[in-house]
This record gives structure tokens, sequence and C-alpha cells, in this order.
């Protein structure tokens, strides 16, 4: 009875584990350390790949934590009490989280190699070397209308129902645990994609916009009135893009 009871609260590993991500880019932000591992830099760096990858992960590591780790929240808590009772539950639990984790950072490392590749073109390229305005408005422009999409609502849908989510693909052990998160990964991931890109767009550790994103995204996903809040935000990012296309050409 007391260790189902406890399991209604969720483990206290998660909040330290956000409020030390949220701390590390805090930290990194009024150090200028942040800069070091900005995908510009990286990407001009002279490192070698995998070192200029290794270095890339840590810094998307600290930022999904920060980010998305919260909005988890309602499935670990629904996964805390169905484990309970099971053999090891702390270590099912990690299992989880660390199938999340793997589908972001598999996100995170083809999208900076991605980045990467277009960083060349970019420098090989003067006319778009001098327009880079026309890559950041674009990327608005995609964020915005993918706020609409029928994916997305899809993929929110799964991330707002955690129970409907958990019911038919509960199985004990940590193999089980981590196709578990691994697959709640991938609706997250199917909502927020077109958001976390933005990161890119800009800049990978910009802490106003990291906030911003990550209350966007929460939001979206636990709040009440969570759909509005999608299309309101679709509508800024679809203007956001479209003054930055057409400003600078008149400026």
């Amino acid at each position: 009875m007391t260790q189902v009871r406890s399991a209604r609260r969720i483990p206290t590993a998660v909040p330290i584990a956000v409020g030390l991500a949220w701390a590390a880019v805090l930290l990194s932000e009024l150090t200028g350390a942040a800069s070091r591992v900005h995908h510009d830099h990286l990407a001009h760096s002279g490192l070698p790949l995998w070192a200029a990858t290794a270095l890339f992960l840590i810094s998307w590591q600290v930022m999904v934590v920060a980010m998305m780790l919260p909005s988890t929240v309602p499935l670990v808590r629904l996964f805390s009490i169905a484990s309970a009772n099971a053999p090891r539950p702390g270590r099912q639990i990690a299992a989880l989280l660390g199938g999340y984790a793997f589908v972001w950072s598999v996100f995170g490392v083809v999208a900076f190699w991605s980045d990467l590749a277009f960083h060349s073109f970019v420098d090989h390229n003067p006319w778009l070397e001098s327009r880079t305005y026309l890559i950041s408005g674009s990327v608005l422009l995609l964020a915005g209308a993918f706020q609409f999409s029928r994916l997305k609502e899809a993929c929110l849908q799964k991330c707002r129902n955690p129970g409907a989510y958990l019911l038919p693909r509960y199985r004990r052990g940590a193999v089980a645990a981590f196709r578990l998160g691994r697959g709640h990964g991938l609706f997250c991931l199917g909502c927020c994609w077109a958001l976390m890109l933005l990161m890119f767009s800009v800049g990978l550790t910009s802490l106003w916009w990291m906030a911003t994103l990550a209350a966007l995204m929460y939001y979206e996903k636990v709040g009440r009135y969570g759909r509005q809040a999608a299309d309101v935000a679709g509508v800024a990012l679809l203007a956001a893009g479209g003054m930055v296309l057409l400003i600078p050409p008149l400026t």
C-alpha cells in the first residue's frame, strides 16, 4: 500500500534533473560558455566530426531534459503507479526515460549533421550567404504551418492522453519500458520537431527562446486550452516568418 501511494508522486530524480538542466543552461549563458557549443561555432570550429557531435550531443541532452522532460511527467506518474509492484521499478522508470531520450538524441544528431551540411552549402553560395534571413524566415514559416497539420494534432492527442497510450502497451521489464518510452518519444517528436528546429535557426543556447518554446510545448500537451495555444502560436510564427522575409529587402 505504501509503495503504491508513493508511486502517485513522480520520482524525485525527474524534477531534480529538470532543475539542474535549467541551472546549467543559465550558468552557460551567464559565463559565455554557451557560445562554445553553439551549432554555428561547432560548424566552423575545425573539430573532427566525432568531437563536434559529442559536444553538441551533451548540450542537446541538457536542452532536452530542460525543455521536453517536464511534459513527460503525466506519463511517468502513471507508469510509476503501474510498475509500483514490479521488480526493480526504478530501473523500469530509468529505461522508460532512456527510450524517450534515445529518440530525441537520434533526432538531434541527424539535425546537427544536416545543419553542418547546410552550413557548408551556404559557405559556398555567396548569394545565400548574404541573405541568411531567408533561412530563418523559412524555418519560422515551416514551424508555423506545421502547427495546423493533422500530424501535429494526431501526435498531440497521444501526448495529451498518456493513460490511453500506456494501457495497451504496458509490459513489465526494462526492455519493454524502453520500447514504451521510445514509442512515446516518437509521438513527442512528431508534434514538436518543427518547433525544436527553431533552436537551430535562432540559436541552440538562446535562453529566452528555450524558455518560450518549452512553455509552449508543455502547455500544448497538458494545458486545458492546448489546441488553442497551438493555433495562436502557429499564427504568431507565420507572421514572424513573413516579417523576416519581407522586411530585410525593404530596409
